[in-house]
């Protein structure tokens, strides 16, 4: 495992870690992301991936014109989707760049809540690999490239651990500010500012009741809406819609510390700030220790944050895309796994 330098300098004003934090969720970029993006949108397709078990996951599939640098697969965070801007940003920059880019919405994020029956948690990783390997079959003898957000990061990270068994032939992953411990995240939801555990419990509430609405012969939510935390409701929904015993083992079924990531042979690389208020950055000691994982870690840039101003592209977005463009050329060979 190594560690990489921290080059990441934001302006004095905009060195907090809360407003990093909120610069990457908060709409105040929307109009400029999306005039950005305007090509790439122009040139995305819907796919409805064939997961297995009966499982769709969709995604946004945008070519650029000629032949692709490759592909890469971009994962939003928990109750984000593939038209969040922080991933719409850094997938026009890739587009930008030659790169074909597959924005994946995990079931029940962005309009996707009627295409499957059971509901969304982040156990549900099998799905995950089914996506990214459907993409594999449309794009045979190629090695895919994977970039991640928070929950997204910490999927990657499981997908590209899980590769040579599943036969992925991965060529790198990317995770920024991925959950490391979700017991740890828990607790710092609970006990940091108030305003991001109420953040996360109206948008899940939203997702739920666009569940609901999409199978309602299946799902009532009103008492898991009356709870009003995050602890309660997951703790409840585990119950009603798991098959974990109890909270604490569906928290560590998501881990990535221990040994979940002792097979990781694709290079691996987590970005993480060491003030990210919602990943506790103490949990990185207890990654496994692994040449191919590689950590960058910086002193300031909040969680999915890394802003240095107002204008132009985030250090995170140009250090991400040097990361994707320093693997290429990849090749099967190259990429040491077994093609499915």
């Amino acid at each position: 495992m190594n560690t990489g330098g921290d080059d990441f300098r934001p302006a004095r004003w905009l060195r907090n870690r809360h407003l990093q934090t909120m610069m990457a969720s908060t709409g105040w970029r929307r109009g400029r992301v999306l005039r950005a993006a305007t090509a790439l949108l122009a040139a995305q397709r819907e796919l409805l991936l064939d997961c297995g078990a009966g499982v769709r996951l969709q995604c946004f599939l945008s070519a650029p014109p000629g032949r692709s640098a490759g592909l890469i697969v971009l994962l939003h965070g928990w109750e984000g989707s593939a038209d969040s801007l922080y991933v719409v940003s850094l997938a026009q920059r890739l587009f930008e760049r030659g790169f074909e880019v597959a924005r994946l919405n995990l079931r029940d994020h962005g309009d996707t809540h009627h295409l499957n029956r059971g509901l969304f948690h982040s156990c549900r990783l099998a799905e995950v690999v089914g996506a990214v390997g459907a993409l594999q079959r449309q794009h045979p003898g190629r090695a895919l490239q994977l970039a991640g957000f928070s929950l997204g990061g910490n999927f990657m990270l499981r997908v590209a651990a899980q590769a040579q068994a599943a036969g992925l032939m991965l060529a790198q992953v990317v995770a920024i500010s991925p959950v490391l411990e979700p017991t740890e995240t828990m607790r710092a939801l609970q006990s940091g500012p108030p305003g991001y555990e109420q953040y996360f419990v109206r948008k899940w509430m939203r997702s739920l009741r666009r569940k609901q609405q999409a199978w309602p012969q299946e799902y009532d939510f009103a008492g898991v809406s009356r709870l009003r935390g995050l602890e309660p409701m997951t703790a409840e929904l585990v119950r009603l819609y798991t098959p974990f015993p109890s909270l604490r083992d569906y928290l560590d079924g998501y881990a990535i510390t221990g040994d979940c990531l002792a097979s990781l042979a694709t290079p691996a690389t987590v970005i993480t700030a060491q003030d990210d208020p919602i990943i506790p950055a103490g949990a990185l000691a207890r990654l496994a220790r692994t040449p191919a994982l590689s950590l960058l870690v910086t002193r300031l840039g909040g969680h999915c944050g890394f802003f240095e101003g107002f204008r132009g592209p985030s250090w995170l977005e140009r250090r991400v895309t040097e990361l994707l463009q320093a693997a290429l050329p990849v090749t099967a060979a190259d990429a040491g796994v077994a093609a499915a």
